[in-house]
C-alpha cells in the first residue's frame, strides 16, 4: 500500500525540525564527556550559539564538581546552576562579549597539570569571544567584522582575519590554560568542518598567518586602520602553529556536524515515502548563484526524471554567502529562496525550505522561508516584483508579506543552513 502524498508546507517543516534536534546538544554530547580528573578541578569554557545548551547538558551529566563561564548570543542562553551564562553580540562583537572574553582569560590563570579545562565550542563563538588584539580596538574590530559580513567572504577567509586581530582565538585561550589538559568538544558550522575554523578555534593550534589575513582583507578591498595593518605585516598577531608542545596533551572532538542534520532530515523524509538525495553538507559561494543551481536540477528532475525520479526531495547544507549590494532585510537562507522563486518561475509542484539551523537567518527574527509553486503569484497580487526585492536583498520583505517566514526562535545549536527542495 503506498503512502499519502504529505503536505508539502508541513513536510518541509518536519524535515527542518529533525534536522535541528539530530544536532542538539542534549543529544550529541553526553557521549564524548571525558572522565573528571582523579585530583585536579574541573572548569568550563566555551561560547558559541550552542554554548549554554552545551553547558546545561554538562552539568545535567557530569559526575562531579565543576564550575565556569560560557558566552552566548542574546536570547539563546540555558538555565545552568554551576556555570555561569553570560550574553553577548552577533555576528557583530559588543563590549559584554569583550568582557566575558576578558573574564574567560583571567579565569584561567593558574591551573594546574592535575586540572581539566572542558571547551564548548560551537558556532558564533569568533563573534562572541571579543577580545581584540594588543593595539586594535573593539571599535576597529566591529568595523571590520561588518565589512567582512557584507563583502561575500567565506567563514574560512573571515575566521583567518578574526584570529590574527584576536588576544584569544586561535590557540591563545588553550595556552593561557596551560599547563592544565584542554578537551574541547565542536559543533561544526563550517564547510568541511575544519576544526579550528569553528569560532576562529580558540583552544586549537592554528595553521593560517598573518600573510594570509592580510591577503584576504585586500581581497575583499576591506579598509584598515594602519595599526591594524602594521600588526599583521609585523606578525605581532601570529597564533600558536601546529606541533606547538603546549598543546601535546589536549584532544577535541567533533560532535555535531551538518552531514548528521542531513542524514536526520533524510530519514524523516524517507519515512514518510519520500526518496530523499543529499547533495552535499558543504555547499559555499554566493546565495542566489547557488540557487539557480538547485533551480536546474530541481527543472531537470520535474521535467525528465533526471537523475532523480519524482516524488523525491533534495536536501543540503553548508555556508551561503551574501554579497549586500542593497537595504533590505534578509539572511542567505531568504536570499537563496528568493533567487530560486525567480529561476523556478512557478514551476509546479516544486516547493522548497531553507532555514539556518540555529533559528536565525542572519541578523532577522526568522529561521528562514517557506517557497511554494504560487509564491510569484501571490507576491504579484501584493504589487511585489520578486526580481527587484533580490537585487535590493530583501528576502525577508518578500516572504513576510507572504507570512511564509519560518519563526523557530533560537534552536541553541548551530550547524548552518539547511535546505530541502521536494518535488511531487
Amino acid at each position: 500500500m503506498t503512502q499519502p502524498t504529505p503536505v508539502p508546507r508541513q513536510f518541509l517543516l518536519d524535515l527542518y525540525a529533525s534536522a535541528v534536534a539530530a544536532v542538539s546538544p542534549a543529544k550529541c554530547l553526553p557521549a564524548f564527556l571525558p572522565p573528571p580528573p582523579s585530583t585536579g578541578r574541573t572548569l568550563v569554557i566555551g561560547a558559541g550559539k550552542g554554548a549554554a545548551a552545551m553547558a546545561r547538558t554538562v552539568e545535567q551529566h557530569w559526575p562531579g564538581e565543576l564550575s565556569g563561564l560560557v558566552v552566548t548570543r542574546y536570547g539563546h542562553g540555558a538555565d545552568c546552576q554551576r556555570i555561569e551564562v553570560v550574553e553577548a553580540a552577533h555576528p557583530v562583537p559588543d563590549e559584554a562579549g569583550r568582557q566575558a572574553a576578558a573574564r574567560m582569560l583571567q579565569l584561567v590563570q593558574g591551573l594546574s597539570a592535575d586540572d581539566l579545562v572542558l571547551c564548548l565550542i560551537s558556532g558564533g563563538g569568533s563573534s562572541l569571544l571579543a577580545l581584540p588584539g594588543e593595539g586594535i580596538t573593539l571599535e576597529q574590530k566591529q568595523a571590520i567584522n561588518k565589512a567582512l559580513l557584507r563583502s561575500g567572504a567565506a567563514i574560512g577567509e573571515m575566521n583567518c582575519v578574526r584570529k590574527h586581530l584576536s588576544a584569544i582565538k586561535g590557540g591563545r585561550l588553550a595556552l593561557a590554560c596551560a599547563p592544565a589538559r584542554v578537551v574541547t568538544l565542536l559543533i561544526s558550522d563550517v564547510p568541511g568542518d575544519e576544526p579550528g575554523v569553528i569560532a576562529s578555534g580558540p583552544t586549537l593550534a592554528d595553521p593560517t598567518t598573518c600573510a594570509e589575513a592580510l591577503a584576504v582583507l585586500d581581497k575583499y578591498a576591506i579598509a584598515i586602520p594602519g595599526s591594524v595593518r602594521a600588526h599583521l605585516q609585523s606578525g605581532a598577531g601570529e597564533t600558536p602553529k601546529p606541533g606547538d608542545a603546549r598543546f601535546a596533551r589536549n584532544e577535541y572532538h567533533i560532535i555535531a556536524t551538518a552531514q548528521h542534520a542531513l542524514e536526520a532530515a533524510a530519514a524523516t523524509a524517507q519515512a514518510a515515502g519520500i526518496p530523499a538525495y543529499i547533495l552535499s553538507d558543504g555547499i559555499e559561494g554566493e546565495a542566489r548563484d547557488i540557487a539557480l543551481m538547485h533551480a536546474a536540477l530541481a527543472r531537470q528532475i520535474a521535467a525528465r526524471g533526471q537523475p532523480f525520479q519524482r516524488p523525491c526531495v533534495l536536501i543540503s547544507g553548508g555556508e551561503t554567502t551574501v554579497t549586500v549590494r542593497g537595504s533590505g532585510r534578509g539572511g542567505r537562507n531568504a536570499e537563496f529562496l528568493l533567487s530560486l522563486a525567480v529561476a523556478l518561475d512557478g514551476a509546479a509542484d516544486i516547493h522548497a525550505i531553507a532555514c539556518d539551523t540555529d533559528g536565525i537567518d542572519g541578523s532577522e527574527d526568522n529561521a528562514g522561508a517557506l517557497l511554494q509553486p504560487d509564491s510569484l503569484a501571490r507576491a504579484a497580487a501584493l504589487g511585489m516584483r520578486a526580481k527587484t526585492l533580490l537585487e535590493n536583498n530583501d528576502g525577508y520583505g518578500f516572504f513576510s508579506a507572504l507570512d511564509d517566514l519560518v519563526v523557530s526562535g533560537p534552536t541553541r545549536t548551530n550547524v548552518n543552513d539547511f535546505r530541502a527542495i521536494l518535488i511531487l
